[in-house]
Formats: C-alpha cells, sequence, structure tokens
C-alpha cells in the first residue's frame, strides 16, 4: 500500500491519503502493517492515491482462480450477505464488486455472474469501481500486476475488491473510518473505495495499483519504511512516463532553496502532524529517489535482490553485501537527489 502521495494531482494540490499494506509475499493472510499517507499539492497529472485500493497478488502456482475459474478464494466470498456480487475478470486479475454497486444485479455466484456477463439492470457495466466500471479496473489491475511482475521477476494475479461505499469499504477493512486512505491491504485482499478511486486520472490509478500491488507481493515486514515505501514507488513510476520532478515535486522545491535531506526519512516524516503539511509528499519522495538511486547505479536486479535480502537478513546486512553502509547510502542519496532535482 503506500504513500501519502504519489504524482501530479492537478493543478490545485494533492489530497492526502493513507493505505495498509501486507505482510509477506503475495497471496499472505497476515497483512497488519499500516502506513498512513497524506497528500499535499501537486501539478500536471492527477497521480494521488486518493482511492482505497487492497488487492490481493496470488502467484500463479499459489492458487489463484484462474481467468476462466468461476471458483474465488475466500478472501473474496461473502463479502455483501444477502446481496449479489458481481465479477470481472482480466486475463491476470479478477475484481468483485457488489450488486448494488454494479446496477443492482444479484448475482448468485461466480458461474452464474461470468455467464451472465455481470451487467447490471440496466445492461450496462456497473460503476462501483468509478470511471468505467469493474472491466476497466480489471484492465488497469492486469497492466499493474505485469508491470509489479516485471520487476519482480515472477507472474502474479491481482483480486480487487470494489465495495459501494466508503462505509463499506471500511466494514469490510474493519476499521472505523477510511477517510483520506489511498490503499488497504488487510488480510490479503485489496479494497477500493469508490468515490475516491474515481477522481484519479488514468495515470493515477495505474500508480496506486502498481504501488499497492508491490507492498502486496514484496511484503514489507522487517524493513526500514523508506525501503518498503520507495520501492513500492519505484514500481508505481517505473513505467508511468513521468519526470522525475514532477513526481518530487515538492521536494524539488526544497533542493532549489537549498534545503536538502538530512538523512532517510523515517517512520515520523510519513505521518501528518499539522506542522510540515508537505512533510510526508517530500518522505515518499525522498523514499522513492533512494530505492531509484540503488537502481540507476547498481541495477535493478541488484535493488530486487537488496530488497529480498532485507526482509531475511535486515537493511544493514543487506546494504553491506553491496559494499553500502546506511551513511554512504545517505550521502550517496543526497548527492543523487540535488543531481535530479537542483
Amino acid at each position: 500500500m503506500a504513500r501519502p502521495d504519489g504524482a501530479p494531482d492537478g493543478p490545485g494540490g494533492r489530497n492526502g491519503g493513507a493505505d495498509r499494506a501486507g505482510e509477506g509475499g503475495a497471496g499472505s493472510a497476515g497483512m497488519k502493517s499500516v502506513r498512513v499517507r497524506l497528500r499535499s499539492g501537486f501539478v500536471s497529472e492527477q497521480v494521488s492515491r486518493r482511492a482505497v485500493v487492497a488487492c490481493l497478488l496470488l502467484i500463479a502456482s499459489g492458487g489463484a482462480p484462474l481467468h476462466d475459474s468461476p471458483i474465488l478464494p475466500p478472501e473474496a466470498r461473502d463479502l455483501w450477505p444477502g446481496r449479489g456480487t458481481v465479477i470481472r475478470r482480466g486475463r491476470l486479475s479478477t475484481v468483485v464488486g457488489s450488486g448494488a454497486s454494479s446496477g443492482g444485479e444479484d448475482a448468485r455466484g461466480a458461474a452464474d455472474d461470468d455467464k451472465g456477463g455481470g451487467k447490471g439492470g440496466d445492461g450496462k457495466d456497473g460503476g462501483g469501481s468509478g470511471g468505467g466500471g469493474l472491466e476497466e479496473l480489471a484492465v488497469r489491475a492486469d497492466r499493474a500486476g505485469l508491470r509489479v511482475a516485471r520487476v519482480l521477476g515472477r507472474p502474479v494475479r491481482p483480486l480487487v475488491i470494489v465495495p459501494d461505499s466508503a462505509q463499506e469499504a471500511a466494514r469490510l477493512a474493519r476499521v472505523a473510518r477510511v477517510d483520506g486512505l489511498a490503499a488497504m491491504a488487510d488480510g490479503g485482499r485489496v479494497i477500493v473505495v469508490p468515490e475516491l478511486f474515481a477522481t484519479l486520472t488514468p495515470t493515477g490509478k495505474d500508480v496506486v495499483l502498481a504501488h499497492e500491488l508491490t507492498h502486496v507481493a514484496a511484503g514489507t515486514d522487517g524493513l526500514p519504511i523508506w525501503l518498503y515505501e520507495g520501492f513500492a514507488d519505484y514500481v508505481g513510476y517505473r513505467d508511468a512516463g513521468l519526470p522525475v520532478t514532477t513526481v518530487a515535486a515538492e521536494l524539488a522545491a526544497e533542493v532549489r532553496a537549498g534545503r536538502l535531506p538530512d538523512a532517510l526519512p523515517g517512520s515520523a516524516d510519513f505521518a501528518a502532524d499539522g506542522r510540515d503539511p508537505a512533510r510526508p509528499a517530500r518522505a515518499y519522495q525522498e523514499a522513492w529517489l533512494a530505492c531509484r538511486f540503488l537502481a540507476d547505479r547498481f541495477g535493478e536486479e541488484t535493488l530486487v535482490r537488496l530488497y529480498r535480502a532485507a526482509r531475511t537478513t535486515g537493511a544493514d546486512r543487506a546494504l553491506a553485501a553491496r559494499g553500502l553502509t546506511v551513511a554512504t547510502l545517505t550521502a550517496r542519496w543526497r548527492a543523487y537527489v540535488r543531481d535530479q532535482l537542483g
């Protein structure tokens, strides 16, 4: 899940967001880590994670439903007792919405819905996912899954849950509210807040999905926040085609003013405390550039190996195996930030 900001949010400004991501690899049911993301202002295209997107990624060999399978994993069953379920399948992804969010269809099961085409009572695709409905979201989830798979080197099958409201999203995630949340991964599944996801631009939706899928597929346990948030943004922005100065607009303003960050961001830097509204946005940008530096300097495969090693042996030992310490990485990262944004 991901960050308090992410990319351009239009000429106005970024809107806050937060998300929760899973622990463990794809398909893990023990996702408990929580990361809060707040958005601040941005220019150009809207890429803010103002949606709650929770996605379960199952490795192909791990039992994910095949494209034409009527079977859903337990995390996608009995979501709306007494109401229908509508299912859309992409080439790799499965998107599950409620009957209410998709035009009132009362789907009795995955097989019946797939056979009936899953349309609403008016013959149109449901709009529960916002901006194009469940079919569009399945296409985007496919694209995001492939983006994550290219970096991680293994196939993933996204499962996206689409309730009909933010209130329903909160119930499914077992939280009181989802105001401003960007993404949640709870118990191995992912939940979309339709009202907020619909406000994103196409680029924003793709970045959000890829970021969140990276959290679920790659895991986050035992990692410093700069590494797991930076890595998720590295994957999310890798193929987005956005300039560095656009993605890191807030940080660029600081650098141009002669204020370089002194240290890699910690948990407190990602939290909104009201004193510096732009601080969470800069924290995500700093983390992103740390991982981008590692990929640029040592290669993307080395970044992925370092990430995996850090989950098992700790970040310090993983860095040491590449001839780095936190101090030397910080010094080289600061120079990289100055070069990219100065």
